[in-house]
């Protein structure tokens, strides 16, 4: 049978009235009894699975409860039963109150205020005091998740960017908690590098600085990192966080150390280690070579750039056809955007199968300016002399001559691979260079076609100079200096006054075409934000080369989330360069190397660096500082100590990190090796996520994790990046705690932030503020509103009084398959790490379905249908079963909120082994009863066909109280019918109709309510002053209050 059909066999040929608070199903042989009540009943009469009679119809702008008490508002609200005996019981006076003592009130010392503030840290205590996450993970026995924690660097409050990511990782572990799994949770710290460093620094005089010893600075850095670790540990427990917080792992331990040695020294028994002069990029605000991981890229940076040209001498005898007319006033043409490395030019490179040209610029263009906004032509452009021939790619003539503001004539082209071999002249010190073949780096989208290349300072001519075998100069220092090598420029900021120096010489040996200014991307040092340099320095680096192929496959293995987080590190993995590893800084684990005193040759290991790590693990990486080289040395080299000394490098932090698989995962109980989940911001796709993929593929070939997950960063509301001078920052703490104006910033509560977390979708950036908080905090009070509703009708319900499945009313096996439905769907959720969707699951079921229906049509028969009814037991039984589920599934969103409830229970709850969960994390999740999803399809759309038409009701009932008809909706009697009768139609004053898929009609009519008025329930019946006994009751009261139920069986006896 179709919805339809059952409708009409529901509502034809009889009578069904609505009134809003009424709990009774009438049966249809008694039915003409009672035609003029205000009560709506569904009798469906040919269908077996409807045998039992039910209500749906409730007005749902009904409140018989204050919404101050239980969080819900309404335009209107009934005067109900329920408000007239809550009044009377707060002392309220009227003329006969004697019944208010029979009316079953909700009642709960569970407040809908959260007071989170003072709550969250009561709840947070009975955690720690009673253990409970060592309980639930020792009763669990499901296996284990581990969840690595990626370390957050110890120098510094947290922001709002560790509470996103901390709060997702708790809600990940507390899930699996709930699922029965071991989940041992070990936070992590960074604490050596350059952050903790410069924050030493910092806090010194200059005096200081200057008697700053190596070992010294450590000891200080070491200090601050374990200050600032409680610090943060303590903001990361008030964000309701669980873990191993008295035993967390910190880089700078002997135990952490010792292993990053044993990968650093597993990595060079294979080969993968190694020292070279590479250019690398280099930080002169804190003199130390940096990874890729450690740049940043801000927008707005403008460079000097200049088209220079270098005078061609000599060409091979294949290639004088080609050029030998235009010698000796014949220039190759170069354009940079680092002037300031034109002292290190050993070549210029060209693209061999391009297309270049010999042109000649014949004149400036008519009324063409030398100087132009950001740009200014050269003295040669401007002197009025014949500018000699030009080199350059074909395909950027056009381009030039618009810039140059210039007439160009082509004489000549020709490939690239025609100028290998030819010399020019040096413009700033006279060596002849060699024109060489680089490669696809070199396009004619910018620039000249032609690239000046200098191997110390940039990996693509350290490339071409190893083809060629060119000399790698870099006249730089530490602090960004030219050195004496650089002659004239000696002593100038490379980057400042250097770089204005050898435009201007540049251009007084009229060398320079064009200078103007560039806007481009550049690398930035992330701590100093100030701009880094490439510079050929000896450092150790790693070679990726050799175990590349291997990422690649594990990368394919692994499961990214969002999935195209693959596609980002599988194109870093695949490009990279080797790592360089090595920096010059005092706090760091040292590399363990010894040098040669004469020849500088190293001295590296598998007993050396064996030594060394026996040595750190117990003594510490500070032993590297102050013991002799004699004392780090094995025995068997004692008789050689003299003639070296160790080295003052450290590792890159990312090393640091990277290792935290081999000195966590490996060494600790609990944990294992790969982790089933790494989750942090997606910036550390070429961070942490890279450097633990590449030393765990490098020494055990295989990945350290099963699945990656990542978040965007966070923003304001108008997805501004914060920042103090703007004023937009979002501090966590205040969120939690409030701010010194509370109206103006007013402490929400660990939860609602955690709320905000679950409600973004993280897979790209995540927008807070004080408007959003606002909305969150009204969910969260919501939500607890809905929660207290559910505790305070059972509190007086026991587990034993529980309904049978079989013996519930239709509309309470309807509400447990909604719940089904919807427990299911949030663990889906849950599992794919979905936590938006489950925020608005949550938000949509408990706090508007439940209350707009079920919570709605419940209360009569929860407040005046008896205590002991089989109604209200049945009622009791399906509110009981929604309140287990929601305080279970929100738990790991809401884990204050949930334990709030779970420890105001009226009742306890037992679990399958027979022990009492006294913590909500003891319960486990919810394991439901498969009858409650066993409701056939058809019914379920019979049920919201039926809520449609309650809602065509519920607009009738309204058109009649805006006409003050009605006054409540318990005012009202509400008739539906499926097909129309004169003589009953036609004194109805307000009626509305419900369009059935288009194809039928219902006619719903509304009119006022007739009979008398019931003192106890206020419903209207005939019935009132029936009883001599109790004249203003009706009949379902008077026998509920004397003691009988003849309503007790009536749902469940048809």
């Amino acid at each position: 049978m179709d919805s339809f059909s059952l409708l009409k066999s529901a509502t034809n040929p009889v009578i069904m009235a609505v009134h809003a608070s009424s709990c009774r199903a009438i049966s249809q042989r008694t039915f003409s009894t009672f035609r003029c009540a205000n009560v709506l009943t569904i009798l469906p009469t040919s269908r077996r699975s409807f045998k039992k009679n039910f209500i749906f119809l409730k007005d749902k702008s009904l409140s018989t409860c204050s919404s101050e008490d239980f969080g819900y508002t309404s335009k209107r609200r009934a005067r109900g039963p329920v408000m007239a005996a809550k009044k009377l019981s707060e002392g309220a006076q009227k003329e006969d109150g004697k019944y208010k003592h029979t009316v079953d009130l909700p009642k709960t010392s569970f407040g809908l205020r959260a007071n989170a503030v003072m709550r969250e840290p009561e709840i947070q205590k009975l955690w720690e005091d009673n253990e409970v996450l060592k309980r639930v993970v020792d009763r669990n026995n499901r296996g284990s998740f581990v969840l690595h924690d990626g370390p957050p660097y110890a120098n510094g409050d947290l922001h709002i960017g560790h509470a996103l990511n901390k709060i997702l990782k708790d809600i990940v572990n507390r899930y699996k908690l709930l699922q029965g799994y071991k989940v041992h949770s070990v936070p992590g710290w960074d604490c050596h590098g350059l952050p903790i460093e410069l924050k030493v620094l910092q806090s010194l005089d200059q005096d200081a600085r200057k008697e700053l010893t190596p070992i010294k600075l450590r000891k200080k850095a070491t200090k601050f990192a374990k200050d600032t670790v409680d610090v943060q540990r303590k903001s990361f427990k008030r964000y309701g966080v669980w873990g191993d917080w008295s035993n967390p792992y910190l880089t700078l331990t002997p135990e952490y150390e010792a292993a990053q040695i044993e990968v650093f020294g597993q990595m060079a028994m294979k080969g993968y280690i190694y020292r070279g002069l590479k250019p690398v990029h280099w930080s002169p605000s804190s003199c130390t070579a940096l990874a890729e991981a450690e740049l940043e890229y801000p927008d707005g940076h403008i460079s000097k750039s200049i088209y220079a040209i270098f005078k061609v001498v000599h060409v091979p005898e294949n290639a004088y056809g080609l050029f030998g007319d235009f010698l000796p006033n014949l220039s190759l043409v170069i354009w940079t955007t680092t002037p300031w490395t034109i002292p290190g030019n050993v070549a210029v490179s060209v693209n061999a199968e391009l297309l270049y040209a010999v042109i000649e610029v014949t004149s400036l263009t008519e009324g063409g300016s030398t100087s132009q906004g950001s740009s200014k032509l050269g003295k040669i452009m401007r002197c009025g002399k014949k500018v000699p021939y030009l080199i350059v790619a074909t395909e950027r003539v056009p381009a030039l001559q618009s810039m140059w503001n210039a007439k160009i004539e082509v004489k000549k082209t020709f490939r690239g691979s025609e100028l290998e071999n030819c010399r020019y002249v040096h413009p700033v010190d006279g060596r002849e260079n060699p024109v060489v073949l680089g490669g696809d780096y070199i396009t004619a989208e910018s620039g000249t076609g032609l690239v000046h290349t200098a191997p110390g300072h940039g990996p693509e001519d350290y490339a071409t100079g190893l083809k060629y075998g060119l000399p790698v100069l870099s006249p730089v220092d530490d602090n960004g200096i030219f050195t004496e090598e650089a002659g004239r420029f000696s002593g100038l900021d490379v980057l400042g006054e250097g770089t204005v120096a050898i435009a201007n010489y540049l251009d007084d040996q009229m060398s320079i075409l064009l200078e103007e200014s560039y806007e481009h991307k550049y690398p930035y040092d992330w701590r100093t934000k100030k701009p880094t340099i490439f510079r050929a320095t000896e450092q150790w680096f790693a070679s990726v080369e050799g175990f590349r192929q291997a990422t690649m496959d594990a990368i394919n293995q692994i499961t990214w989330i969002p999935e195209q987080g693959k596609n980002r590190i599988a194109a870093m993995a695949s490009t990279r360069a080797d790592w360089c590893i090595s920096r010059q800084r005092s706090w760091g684990v040292p590399i363990p190397c010894f040098y040669h005193v004469q020849s500088r040759e190293p001295l590296m290991n598998k007993e050396t660096i064996d030594h060394i790590k026996s040595i750190i693990l117990e003594k510490g990486s500070d032993a590297w500082w102050y013991m002799t080289t004699e004392e780090l040395l094995p025995e068997a080299y004692h008789k050689v100590a003299a003639d070296y000394q160790k080295g003052t490098d450290t590792m890159d932090v990312w090393f640091d990190s990277g290792s935290s698989w081999a000195a966590v995962l490996e060494k600790r109980d609990g944990l294992n090796c790969p982790a089933d989940l790494y989750l942090e911001g997606s910036d550390q796709h070429r961070g942490w996520f890279q450097s633990s993929l590449l030393t765990c593929i490098a020494t055990r070939g295989k990945a350290p994790y099963r699945s990656v997950l990542t978040h965007g960063f966070v923003l304001d509301e108008k997805g501004l990046k914060m920042s103090k001078s703007m004023g937009n920052v979002v501090d966590p703490r205040t969120v939690i705690e409030g701010g010194k104006n509370p109206k103006d910033a007013p402490g929400y509560g660990a939860d609602a932030l955690r709320l905000w977390v679950s409600s973004v979708d993280y897979s790209g950036d995540v927008l807070i503020g004080s408007q959003i908080l606002r909305q969150m905090s009204d969910i969260y009070r919501k939500l607890r509103g809905t929660l207290r509703y559910l505790l305070a009708n059972l509190h007086d319900w026991k587990p034993e009084a529980s309904v049978g499945y079989s013996e519930l009313p239709m509309i309470d096996k309807h509400a447990l398959f909604h719940l089904g439905t919807v427990v299911n769907s949030i663990k889906d959720h849950y599992e794919t790490y979905q936590f938006c969707k489950i925020f608005q699951i949550v938000q949509r079921f408990a706090i508007v379905d439940l209350s707009n229906f079920y919570f709605d049509v419940a209360k009569d028969r929860l407040y005046v249908g008896g205590t002991t009814s089989l109604n209200r037991r049945s009622c009791q039984t399906v509110l009981a079963a929604h309140l287990l589920c929601i305080v279970r599934v929100i738990a790991p969103i809401l884990p204050h909120l949930a334990e709030d409830v779970w420890q105001h229970l009226p009742f306890q709850h037992m679990l399958q082994d027979g022990s009492i969960a006294e913590f909500v994390f003891e319960s486990r999740w919810p394991d439901l009863n498969k009858q409650w999803l066993g409701i056939p399809a058809e019914e379920v759309d019979y049920w919201g066909k039926l809520l449609e038409l309650r809602g065509e009701v519920n607009k009738v009932l309204e058109t009649a109280r805006v006409a003050k008809a009605i006054g409540s909706s318990l005012d009202a009697k509400a008739e539906v019918l499926s097909s129309l009768d004169d003589d009953i139609i036609a004194n109805i004053p307000y009626t509305g109709e419900f369009d059935f898929e288009g194809k039928h009609k219902i006619w719903i009519g509304v009119s006022r309510a007739g009979g008398e008025k019931c003192e106890r329930c206020w419903n209207y019946t005939p019935q009132v002053g029936s009883f001599m006994d109790h004249p203003t009751l009706c009949w379902r009261c008077y026998h509920a209050v004397v003691g009988s139920q003849p309503l007790a069986a009536v749902a469940g006896a048809h």
